[in-house]
């Protein structure tokens, strides 16, 4: 009797909100764990490697759920990782170049409304000033790079900027999009799907780790990065931007506050 042909699997439903908000706990609860133990460990390895720690609970979660729903990394958005990837560089150059263009523009205005920033916080009242920034003292501008600054760019590019869009931009602002295909809005080009706000709401809460509350001002520049995203269509170009931004701010911290 001939054979009917093979029938493939129909595609899995989205993962659910409270999977995809699971799955963000997971990685944040891991983290705030290993902070926790480094407090308490005598050799300062684990405090000296938290950036490390975040960057395996980010890149091994998001490819777990990937794995679970028979996909690969270039489903969301990262074609060059994975053992049977594509390794199209094209891609890689073209957002690299799409994140540079991208800092040129923002770059300016960011340094001058940073330049003001800093010289309001003397003025406001000292609770006020703390909550909204690390900084103490007024300003005295001395141009300064960053410490061993080809180390700190591979490592801002490398185990901060990729591991965190792969998670944030990458995983789970694709994810959250799916829940709600038909929701959106248009923005310069870019369509930015169900829960693009709540994707980046997630990113700057998970900074809280750190025990600093001005890290919630992360969720503007996540704004950047989720908006790059959908703007390309790869992670190449938010992750490239990430990186840059991070240098800069070091940068600029270094040089208004020697």
């Amino acid at each position: 009797m001939p054979r009917s042909p093979p029938t493939s699997a129909p595609p899995l439903p989205p993962d659910g909100r409270g999977l995809l908000l699971a799955t963000w706990a997971l990685a944040i609860g891991g983290l705030l764990l290993a902070r926790l133990l480094s407090l308490v460990e005598p050799s300062g390895l684990l405090a000296g490697n938290l950036g490390g720690v975040a960057a395996l609970l980010f890149v091994l979660l998001a490819d777990r759920r990937l794995r679970a729903r028979g996909e690969g990394w270039e489903s969301v958005g990262a074609p060059f990782l994975g053992p049977g990837a594509g390794r199209d560089w094209s891609v890689v150059g073209r957002g690299a170049l799409q994140g540079l263009l991208c800092c040129a523009l923002i770059f300016p205005p960011f340094i001058a409304a940073f330049a003001g920033f800093t010289a309001l916080l003397p003025r406001l009242p000292p609770g006020l000033a703390a909550v909204l920034s690390p900084y103490l003292g007024a300003p005295a501008f001395s141009f300064r790079l960053p410490d061993a600054l080809l180390l700190t760019a591979v490592l801002q590019l490398l185990v901060v900027a990729l591991p965190e869009e792969l998670f944030y931009r990458g995983w789970l602002q694709t994810a959250w999009a799916r829940l709600a295909p038909e929701r959106g809005v248009t923005v310069l080009g870019a369509r930015l799907g169900h829960g693009f706000f709540a994707t980046q709401a997630l990113f700057a809460a998970g900074h809280l780790v750190s025990g600093q509350p001005w890290r919630l001002a992360t969720f503007f520049p996540g704004l950047l990065f989720g908006w790059l995203r959908a703007r390309t269509g790869s992670v190449v170009a938010p992750v490239v931007a990430h990186a840059l931004s991070n240098l800069l701010l070091l940068t600029l911290e270094r040089s208004f506050y020697p």
